[in-house]
């Protein structure tokens, strides 16, 4: 099982750890920044300013997604009917979408509750902080008309889909700049494009630096979720960020992790989460009933389950063609 000494309650490493299957002797251009409170890597076969470019992208996007930013944009949607720039009501909608698919288990107003758990100081709400936070947990309450987004009073929280977005601008943005192979990391998510295939390990939980099971993809992406992200130990309960929107407490699942493996880096982000909140059943049953995604599981005896669509040989995880 998990060390229960161990203490986590930021993450700025990947939650996947990549190896490459062959020669990279042309994306040896490699930078990293923290943006969204995690690291962001990018290694592509370009130039220093289109790495730049990339860097500016995302900087722009923390302004207008990131909840513990006051002055964003999804910070200021709580005073009622407010216009929006495309790409965040782009996210809103897509982050809509998962909250009617999954009955709310997936809400992303879900910001009122998420500010009373800080993880970096331990703090546990009394239980009378998360009844009232609960109250601010609707999703229905929102009401897009046009450009115009009206919260009735909800705070929104991006946090489950953001950075699976961002990732999947920066990949238009290296292609457009003709950018030929290429990897986006930003924490848990990670983009590989381009010609070459690639290994790409996920970590073992609670672990520092092993990787319980690797998967060789090709322009694929793949989010990883999970409860050893951050959290930390109080009286013998374990208390880690992803929470369950009806209880207002951390989701108690089977799962340690979830790696949902797709073409759109946002739905992985969104579904890898999904599926820690759902548990190794009802998770495996929601990804092979939605096309075109894969994914692999932890849970919490170790085990390694993964879907009907992937298989292993010679002990890497790779797609069925």
């Amino acid at each position: 099982m998990y060390n229960r000494f161990m203490k986590k309650t930021l993450t700025f490493g990947t939650v996947l750890i990549l190896a490459l299957l062959c020669s990279c002797a042309n994306t040896e251009n490699t930078a990293t920044q923290i943006y969204f409170d995690t690291a962001v890597t990018l290694t592509a076969d370009c130039s220093d300013e289109v790495l730049n470019a990339a860097f500016s992208l995302c900087r722009e996007y923390e302004k207008s997604l990131s909840r513990t930013k006051e002055d964003s944009e999804i910070s200021s949607l709580t005073g009622g009917r407010k216009k929006v720039s495309p790409n965040t009501l782009e996210v809103i909608k897509k982050g809509l979408y998962y909250c009617k698919k999954t009955n709310g288990a997936f809400d992303i107003t879900v910001a009122d509750l998420a500010s009373l758990w800080n993880f970096k100081n331990e703090v546990i709400p009394t239980r009378d902080e998360i009844a009232e936070a609960l109250k601010n947990i609707d999703y229905e309450s929102i009401i897009i008309d046009g450009d115009t987004v009206d919260t009735n009073g909800k705070k929104i929280d991006l946090g489950g889909i953001a950075k699976g977005y961002v990732a999947d601008r920066l990949l238009e943005l290296l292609r457009d700049n003709n950018v030929k192979d290429g990897i986006i990391n930003l924490g848990g998510n990670v983009t590989v494009f381009g010609n070459r295939y690639y290994n790409v390990g996920i970590k073992k939980p609670f672990s520092e630096g092993n990787v319980s099971a690797t998967v060789r993809l090709k322009n694929k992406s793949v989010s990883t979720s999970g409860i050893y992200e951050r959290f930390f130990e109080n009286g013998g309960v374990l208390y880690h960020h992803i929470l369950n929107t009806k209880t207002g407490y951390p989701a108690e699942t089977d799962l340690l992790s979830a790696s949902v493996i797709g073409d759109t880096s946002a739905d992985c982000d969104a579904l890898s989460t999904i599926c820690v909140l759902y548990g190794l059943q009802d998770a495996k049953k929601l990804i092979e009933s939605t096309d075109g995604f894969e994914a692999v599981f932890i849970d919490k005896n170790y085990k390694i389950t993964f879907t009907d669509g992937l298989e292993r040989k010679k002990g890497i995880i790779e797609l069925i063609n």
